[in-house]
């Protein structure tokens, strides 16, 4: 795919990434940008109904379209079944990652029996523990702790202050954002006499390949076994994954989800924010559970799940959590009501 000096055209765009051009296959664009603010040499996109609106003043030098919407626009556009991956890919063409300098750090410290490639970047004051393993062309980055006998994939990349915990293993191409910490001991206490006694936690954390972690994701050791990230998960930040947890390939969770203990949640779910996770359950593969639900047993079939009540105005709000407290007494009352219906129905002729 060849670059202009000012960035790709058009048609360039498409015999890379596929779609169907509608316009000059000359345009040059540069950069990504929202419908909003976008100028001639911006390509945007358009996923979302609600701002079809801003399509119509949109002064892009050509937009990412579904397919069903061929005819919104007169703009250059390519179409697509998926125009928010295609979007994805573009925006990665134009902003790809930083190319780090190979190397370690003169103020990193690195044991003797650490295997580093020349590929690899080690940054200033990482600190790269006993049998350490890290993969060509990885990147770890300032003040990063690696513990003893931890991997690392080839191409991953650790953000500053990113903690990984002994014997962790971390796949390829692995993303892990600033304040990530793997590995650190899950919440295993005994009681005795009134006492809270520390289970040891003697597990690791294995993740695959393709795996992102947001900035101050917190991922636990296992207490026996070890807690599983497969290929592909996307965690977002101020998330908690406990101990002896499995996650699916490809499923992914936004901020401050909770997952306790030795859940075990499918391939290809999707977790909304702030959403609780109890322990010792299962969900099935495909489940996608919205923003704030509290999940308290498991799911054995695919689909979405909710449990929160929509906001509403305060005084409603009041109105309907005090019915709420009454619901027992209603269902009981309502199953009267139901008996004694049923009764004058029968002594009809």
């Amino acid at each position: 795919m060849t670059r202009t000096d000012t960035g790709y055209t058009l048609g360039a765009i498409v015999e890379r990434f596929g779609g169907e051009l509608i316009g000059n296959v000359d345009v040059v664009v540069n950069q990504v940008a929202p419908l909003s603010s976008a100028l001639s040499g911006h390509i945007s996109f358009l996923t979302n109904p609600k701002y079809r609106r801003q399509l119509q003043n949109c002064r892009a030098g050509a937009v990412i379209l579904d397919v069903a919407e061929r005819d919104a626009t007169d703009l250059p556009r390519i179409l697509s079944d998926n125009p928010y991956a295609y979007f994805a890919k573009v925006s990665a063409l134009f902003n790809p990652r930083h190319a780090e300098s190979p190397g370690i750090h003169s103020t990193a410290i690195v044991d003797q029996t650490a295997t580093i490639p020349a590929s690899a970047t080690i940054g200033a004051y990482a600190v790269v523990g006993e049998g350490v393993k890290i993969g060509e062309h990885a990147v770890i980055g300032s003040g990063c702790y690696l513990g003893a006998g931890v991997e690392v994939g080839d191409d991953s990349l650790f953000y500053p202050q990113v903690v990984v915990y002994q014997g962790c293993v971390i796949g390829k191409r692995a993303i892990l954002h600033s304040g990530v910490v793997i590995g650190a001991d899950g919440f295993g206490i005994a009681l005795e006499n009134g006492c809270w006694i520390k289970v040891p936690q003697i597990g690791r954390v294995v993740i695959g390949d393709d795996v992102e972690i947001g900035a101050n994701t917190t991922v636990d050791r296992g207490a026996l076994d070890d807690t599983i990230i497969e290929d592909g998960v996307k965690l977002d930040n101020q998330i908690q994954v406990a101990h002896n947890v499995h996650i699916g390939a490809h499923t992914a969770m936004a901020g401050c989800v909770g997952v306790a203990g030795s859940a075990k949640i499918g391939m290809h779910c999707t977790v909304g924010g702030g959403a609780v996770i109890l322990g010792h359950i299962e969900i099935v593969d495909r489940v996608n559970i919205s923003a704030g639900t509290l999940v308290t047993k498991s799911i054995a079939k695919a689909g979405t799940y909710t449990s929160v009540m929509p906001f509403s105005a305060h005084q409603d709000w009041l109105k309907n959590a005090a019915h709420l407290r009454h619901l027992d007494k209603m269902a009981e009352k309502l199953s009267e009501l139901e008996k004694k219906i049923s009764e004058l129905e029968r002594k009809q002729p």
